[in-house]
């Protein structure tokens, strides 16, 4: 119960094949790079809450500063993992102070961004360690 109270309290989160929260693993999904690179570098540059600030397709990294709900700083990494499988991760967070803590902020947010991808690209799932 302990962890979990402190959990609530992190100011960063990042998805992986690794982490026990199936909501937060990496999500794999059936298109080519290109296409889900340039999908998901779109759907940052018409959020109006979040400033594109790097792109780096040659490390499949974008670099995004969000404003609201609460501000934070996101990277998203996108791998191909075969000519028509691509992953997708998340890397947030925030130097804001909540006394409810920021953590399920941030874990909504990012569910929301997988969402949102999922609703232009066929996911494929997760992979269960």
């Amino acid at each position: 119960m302990l962890d979990n109270l402190f959990v609530r309290f992190k100011k960063q989160l990042e998805t992986s094949d690794q982490i026990k929260d199936d909501s937060l693993k990496t999500h794999y999904y059936k298109a080519k790079y290109n296409q889900l690179f340039a999908t998901v570098e779109k759907l940052f540059h018409e959020d109006a809450d979040c400033l594109v600030t790097t792109v780096s397709k040659e490390h499949g990294e974008i670099a995004v500063e969000v404003s609201k709900p609460i501000p934070c700083f996101l990277i998203v990494t996108i791998v191909a993992v075969k000519p028509m499988e691509t992953a997708v991760d998340f890397n947030i967070s925030s130097e804001k102070l909540s006394l409810l803590g920021t953590y399920p902020d941030l874990k909504k947010r990012i569910i929301s961004y997988y969402e949102r991808i999922n609703q232009l690209h066929t996911f494929i799932g997760i992979k269960n360690s």
